[in-house]
């Protein structure tokens, strides 16, 4: 299919990438210096398989953790803004072909609202991505997104009509010890998606989306595991509530205010099962560059034995609609 629309493709500045990152990534990654070569990359690797793939346009998001992994708030914001001005300055030269998520210092609210206001009227930004808890004041402590302290924030990106795209991180060490000897399950191997699938269940069962009922939520890797335990997890909750806030199911939240992207989870089984839970209006395709191949992405997708109006919906028209995109390049996609 041609003219896909890629969502989870990440990259980094300087700041972002120290040596202690290194060492981490090294350790996961026989490949981290390519990987990290790519992050950096921002289009002469990336246009060229975005040519080869058939896809038209991506939308860049700084990597994880990030700015949500610096404690200090003041730092956090400096690091963000200087992530967002890059991404901006390189979006300027190639607007047809990419597009940027703003990266925010939700260690300080108001600045993160501030600078989504900046990233979206100022920079054209289609919305934000945040990996996931914010370490704030100090390095042991954590803050997720259904904190009371982010209702203004949350109000904020309603009223700007724009998605957050939640991104997974590793818990801390110090608060889930359950990985100790084996490291093979932190990252995206597991911990990712455990980590994510908390958080996004945290959000719907704190009424955020009956407070802001029109938010939108994209979640990456076919929904971190949701679709497939969202029956369980409305049913035992039905049957000791224990003074949920929440009005509604997780699955009518999970269906009404959720994105998900396909991005690094390429198996058929689990698509459908996706589908079937939240329809294909409510699900993107992504590769997760650099962190995977843009050939396994792109090849199991384009032959996905799925109709080919539902192929248009996954790997454009739903992105089209959901980040006001109109007409790129002009194009129609051919399949």
């Amino acid at each position: 299919m041609e003219g896909k629309i890629a969502l989870e493709e990440h990259f980094a500045i300087p700041e972002t990438i120290n040596e202690a990152h290194d060492a981490r990534y090294t350790g996961w990654f026989p490949a981290w210096p390519d990987i990290k070569r790519r992050l950096f990359d921002l289009e002469e690797l990336r246009l060229p398989e975005m040519d080869k793939y058939g896809i038209e346009l991506v939308i860049l998001a700084l990597h994880n953790p990030a700015v949500q992994g610096i404690p200090e708030p003041k730092r956090a914001a400096e690091v963000a803004r200087k992530a967002n001005d890059v991404l901006a300055e390189f979006i300027a030269k190639r607007p047809g072909r990419f597009a940027g998520f703003a990266a925010l210092p939700m260690q300080d609210p108001d600045a993160a609202i501030t600078e989504l206001t900046r990233c979206i009227k100022e920079l054209g930004f289609k919305g934000t991505m945040v990996n996931g808890f914010s370490q704030v004041g100090d390095p042991n402590t954590v803050v997720y997104l259904d904190d009371p302290r982010y209702l203004p924030f949350w109000a904020k990106l309603e009223q700007l009509d724009v998605p957050l795209y939640l991104h997974p991180r590793d818990p801390l060490p110090s608060r889930e010890p359950v990985y100790d000897g084996h490291p093979w399950f932190m990252g995206s191997a597991w911990a990712f998606a455990v980590e994510t699938a908390i958080h996004s269940l945290r959000l719907m069962a704190s009424g955020l989306f009956d407070r802001y009922p029109r938010l939108n939520v994209i979640l990456g890797h076919l929904g971190e595991g949701l679709p497939y335990m969202i029956w369980r997890i409305d049913h035992r909750i039905s049957q000791t509530p224990r003074g949920i806030p929440a009005r509604r199911k997780m699955a009518e939240y999970l269906c009404d205010n959720f994105y998900l992207t396909v991005s690094g989870n390429f198996r058929t089984p689990t698509l459908i099962d996706a589908m079937l839970e939240v329809s294909s209006d409510r699900i993107m395709f992504s590769v997760d560059y650099p962190f995977e191949k843009t050939i396994e992405a792109v090849k199991w997708f384009d032959e996905l034995h799925i109709s080919e109006r539902d192929r248009l919906k996954i790997g454009r028209t739903n992105a089209m609609a959901l980040f006001k995109l109109g007409k790129i390049r002009g194009q129609t996609p051919n399949f």
